[in-house]
């Protein structure tokens, strides 16, 4: 079935295939220009296993919906061989059910959930790929780290200075967030939402708030619509001037590290201004909101923004002048398009490859489905790529909120849009939701029982393709360069630990 961003499907008008002619189908679709894998997930139930696959297509706008049903001792023939960035997908329900999928190159450990198929698989005893040879050697780091960051340990295999391969672990949080959505929506749920990553309240809970809505039929008008566009974009410009000030740490750049910091600060501060949460917890809720924009906090955003803009392009200027900066971050790191195609990436880690990918574009939501929206790229996939990608982005978020902002200010006269009651999910829907973080695609999917209560709910951040973007950026570089190649990416280890 065809459906689209946050538009439910009713699981009793799904037509579930064989495993042989699901294949046949996912690969057919995956094959197709522009397509790639959003959610691939399997359901228990007492006798058998559903399966779902959710395939977004970023020219037609549609995500495709295919199902099976098999056996609890069934195997599944694996589509990695094929279409490499589903390893993810199949690697965890083996590591969730024990489901065998044939040919799968290596059906390793994801991310140890509590819940794992084998409990006698543990991080001290994951299989890292080892080469035999008397010439390299290997690094260990982690799994704790010097800064105040999270547990995972990193296993280069180097030839002298050079890295041949990266391997990174994770899965020490064991925080089992997707089994506690389940059951009614209520307060601790939507905490819950905006605790998934921290450096991205907005982009989940914005999630998690639309899967709650589309289900139960219930639809923002534009004024809530404006509201969230312009809290997304404003995590957008604070995270992105935040990395570039990390950026810049990691090369001894101290002008660009304290200037960055000094406006990422005034932009998290208008968050504190507009909700009370430096990160916005809070601002997004389910059918309303209770902290509605007024005429005193539009003007606030905007001198906020117009001051941070002003400084922001000064210092963007100096960093992207800087001939010793410039060279650190050329020609390093490199991940190609083709191997941003490969891993699925996504979000900021693809555009800085070359790939268009922005579900603002593809699959818009809110009030992007009354604007035209346009993806900026960079084409060479180094760290200077991905530099230049998040000026770039910023520009375009400052603008944007701007945009909001005038359209916003016509509808203050009308009535403050204050959380409804909330009405009942429907039963038996699917529905899958996306965001664009300024990671990148925020993929939430649920499906409803039938009492309308939330029996399935599956998470996926964009850390989860990233990482291994940052294994690739990696190869055939300095070991040396790999604080900043990890700095460029800014990836999640709590969103990826689910």
């Amino acid at each position: 079935m065809k459906t689209k961003n946050n538009i439910p499907l009713d699981i009793k008008d799904i037509t579930f295939l064989s495993k042989d002619d699901f294949r046949t189908k996912v690969s057919e679709l995956l094959s197709e220009n522009g397509a790639r894998c959003i959610a691939y997930f399997a359901v228990r139930d007492e006798d058998s296993y559903s399966f779902f696959c959710g395939i977004a297509n970023d020219f037609s706008h549609d995500i495709d919906v295919q199902a099976a049903k098999t056996g609890l001792s069934e195997d599944m023939d694996s589509l990695t061989p094929e279409y490499a960035h589903i390893h993810i997908f199949e690697r965890e329900m083996h590591e969730q059910y024990g489901i065998r999928f044939r040919n799968h190159p290596w059906l390793k450990p994801l991310r140890y959930s509590f819940d794992r198929f084998d409990r006698e698989q543990i991080p001290d005893n994951y299989p890292f790929f080892s080469i035999e040879s008397d010439e390299l050697h290997e690094v260990g780091v982690g799994p704790i780290h010097a800064g105040i960051i999270e547990p995972g340990p990193f296993r280069f295999i180097c030839e002298g200075e050079k890295v041949l391969h990266l391997e990174i672990v994770l899965g020490y949080q064991h925080r089992g967030l997707e089994s506690m959505m389940k059951g009614r929506p209520d307060l601790g749920k939507m905490l819950l939402s905006e605790a998934i990553a921290g450096d991205s309240t907005v982009a989940h809970s914005l999630a998690y708030v639309s899967t709650l809505e589309a289900v139960s039929g219930f639809v923002p008008g534009d004024r809530i619509q404006l509201e969230r566009c312009i809290a997304l974009e404003l995590e957008r410009i604070a995270v992105h001037i935040g990395d570039i000030s990390a950026l810049c740490m990691d090369v001894a750049y101290q002008l660009g590290q304290v200037s960055c910091e000094a406006l990422r600060t005034i932009v998290i501060n208008t968050f504190q201004t507009w909700c009370g949460s430096r990160f916005a917890r809070g601002l997004v809720r389910p059918y309303g909101t209770n902290y509605p924009v007024n005429e005193l906090i539009c003007d606030m955003i905007r001198r906020n923004l117009h001051e941070t803009l002003s400084r922001y392009r000064d210092i963007a200027g100096k960093i992207l002048s800087l001939p010793s900066l410039l060279a650190r971050f050329e020609d390093v790191g490199t991940v190609t398009g083709e191997q941003a195609i490969l891993a699925g990436l996504t979000g900021l880690s693809a555009r800085a490859s070359g790939l268009g990918r922005d579900i603002r574009k593809s699959h818009p939501f809110l009030y992007y489905q009354q604007m035209e929206n346009e993806v900026r790229v960079e084409k060479n996939g180094d760290i200077l790529s991905r530099l230049k990608q998040r000026i770039s982005e910023i520009e375009q978020s400052f603008a944007l909120v701007n945009n909001f902002l005038n359209i916003l200010e016509q509808m203050l006269e009308r009535d403050s849009p204050l959380p409804e009651c909330s009405p009942p999910l429907k039963p038996a829907q699917l529905c899958f939701s996306l965001t664009e973080g300024w990671r990148g695609e925020v993929c939430h999917s649920i499906i409803s029982d039938s009492s309308g209560k939330i029996s399935f709910y599956k998470i996926k951040d964009p850390s989860l393709h990233n990482w291994f973007g940052l294994a690739l950026a990696m190869r055939n570089q300095d070991i040396s360069d790999f604080p900043i190649c990890n700095k460029s990416f800014n990836l999640s280890y709590c969103g990826f630990d689910l």
